[in-house]
């Protein structure tokens, strides 16, 4: 009895803990669009969830608006830095003040919302089509722990034959 106890206990830990693999406010059914892939073709209204680096962040009057360089997402919807490998840019506005100071330029973050328009900029010389989202979520990742892991050959080479 105790046995099948334990086996319930553990299946439902284990289905429990895949559910659990969002933060609540990034859960959600989105549209699979990169911001590169909307800057190419039209896709107003659709709900997505994107996040990358922050590039810049620039209060307005009434909301903050946020120039973003996109990554993959992680199952857990944190964005994933590969080398070279962006989904292009887009920008995310939100009502409401959002420090730069806390909010500073590489941070990860993640959106929700729903693209509302496309806005032209330059970056160096290059005219750039941003995707513009309306963001309903703005979710900041703690800052990521780096730890230099430093290994050494065991002493004697019979240590580990086991």
């Amino acid at each position: 009895m105790n046995v099948r106890l334990l086996a319930v206990a553990c299946v439902a830990s284990v289905l429990l803990a895949a559910c659990a693999t969002q933060p609540k406010p990034l859960q959600g059914d989105f549209n699979p669009i990169t911001p590169r892939d909307a800057a190419q073709q039209e896709s107003t209204g659709a709900v997505v969830r994107w996040g990358g680096r922050i590039v810049q962040v620039e209060p307005k009057e009434n909301r903050t608006c946020f120039e973003i360089i996109s990554t993959r997402l992680t199952a857990s919807g944190r964005p994933y830095w590969a080398e070279d490998d962006t989904g292009g840019r887009f920008i995310a506005c939100r009502d409401g003040f959002y420090d730069p100071a806390i909010f500073e330029k590489n941070r990860e973050v993640s959106f929700t919302g729903r693209i509302d328009g496309y806005e032209n900029r330059r970056i160096g010389g290059y005219d750039y089509r941003f995707p513009h989202v309306a963001a309903e979520v703005v979710y900041l990742w703690p800052i990521r722990e780096r730890v230099n892991v430093v290994t050494r050959p065991a002493p004697w080479p019979w240590w580990g034959w086991w």
